[in-house]
């Protein structure tokens, strides 16, 4: 029997659209021998469908939605039903619509790379792919993400953070701070949003408190580092479990300058997610950089503790210095295009990230998670609890 692998994209996040493309994707490559894909649509307002209407991209393109059925889940353990919005549901309704073996998430930024989809999945108790709570908490959150990084000695360019409270009442400390320990030019990011979203470069203080500015737009917490002057773009993908670990070739984005944007990436060239031609994969590095590049790219893999796949980025400077800029615990297309080359086909490279959510569910389900002990009866006196 096939399994019944609920495919769960869109979102309440500013990369909803990207995440639709991506489900798509994992949808249309899945191997359809061993697997049903089931589509689970989040919209903009948090709301949740399914459908096969959600299968095809003219639904999204012409906004047709009609055929959809909007549902809820629970939060029970071991209950894998998707069931049919109570306030929608008729007298001679199905109750239960559908019910799911794996949930493969295709879901980035907030709400849904950043843990809390994922903490949903492990209350429910049911095989996810990607990385687990705290993995996609920390990896979306570019200042404890760099925390980590710190700690385990990856390469990291300089940088400084602050709240968006403090801004509104004190940025000329800020900008004091920013002044004494970083140089222009900076880059600001708000902590938690991806695809270059909020990122803004500032050569003087004037552009640094418009990049200010734009990024509390989006975030209570902000970064400013260093920017890397002239830098290449390396990025890398790492898939496994623990220390079951491959890296994929290096990929190096062409026809940027200082940061790539949102349209770059999704619009104008399909940089990192389709057939544009605007990259070079494999990066052409020295065996020895490359060697480094993924030897770092496995250690911020598991510095975080993270499982299934994860693109991660790098900047090289004109030194050929290396630094870690990021982790994308759930990257644009699943970063697919990065494993191709190698041999390994996006039909394939899905099916192994499902086997190991799979190793991941079951391994977790080997640990103890209750202490049978009639403590109530045992102690006769519980301070501050009444008989």
């Amino acid at each position: 029997m096939k399994k019944r692998v609920g495919v769960l994209f869109g979102g309440r996040t500013v990369e909803h659209e990207v995440s639709v493309i991506t489900g798509l994707q994992v949808m249309e490559n899945m191997d359809k021998t061993k697997y049903e894909p089931v589509p689970i649509y989040i919209d903009k307002k948090g709301k949740w469908y399914t459908g096969e209407e959600l299968k095809k991209f003219d639904t999204f393109k012409n906004k047709e939605f009609g055929n959809t059925k909007e549902i809820v889940i629970t939060a029970t353990h071991d209950d894998k039903n998707l069931y049919n919005h109570p306030n929608k549901i008729g007298m001679f309704s199905k109750k239960v619509l559908d019910s799911i073996d794996v949930i493969f998430p295709a879901m980035h930024g907030t709400n849904g790379e950043d843990g809390t989809i994922q903490g949903i999945l492990e209350l429910i108790n049911v095989p996810y792919v990607g990385a687990g709570v705290m993995s996609s908490a920390v990896g979306m959150d570019k200042i404890i993400m760099k925390s980590v990084f710190k700690a385990e000695a990856l390469p990291i360019v300089d940088h400084i953070w602050f709240y968006r409270k403090k801004w509104i009442k004190d940025r000329d400390t800020i900008i004091k701070d920013v002044e004494d320990k970083l140089e222009y030019p900076v880059f600001v990011k708000p902590a938690n949003l991806g695809s270059s979203v909020g990122i803004t470069k500032a050569t003087d203080v004037d552009k640094l408190i418009d990049a200010i500015e734009v990024a509390i737009r989006y975030d209570r917490k902000i970064l400013v580092e260093n920017a890397v002057v002239n830098p290449r773009e390396i990025n890398c993908a790492v898939m496994g479990k623990d220390d079951e670990l491959k890296a994929s070739f290096c990929e190096e984005p062409l026809g940027w300058k200082d940061l790539l944007s949102y349209e770059d990436k999704y619009i104008n060239s399909d940089v990192k997610g389709g057939k544009g031609q605007k990259r070079v994969i494999p990066a052409e590095l020295s065996d020895k950089m490359t060697e480094d590049i993924q030897n770092f790219a496995k250690r911020a893999f598991n510095s975080l503790d993270c499982r299934g796949n994860a693109r991660i980025d790098f900047l090289i400077d004109e030194n050929d210095n290396i630094f870690v800029n990021e982790i994308n615990t759930l990257p644009g297309s699943v970063a697919f295009y990065l494993w191709e080359p190698m041999g390994i086909t996006f039909k394939d490279m899905i099916t192994e990230l499902i086997d190991i959510a799979e190793d991941a569910h079951g391994e977790k389900n080997d640990n103890m998670y209750s202490y049978d002990v009639d403590l109530f009866n045992k102690k006769a006196n519980i301070g501050g609890v009444k008989k």
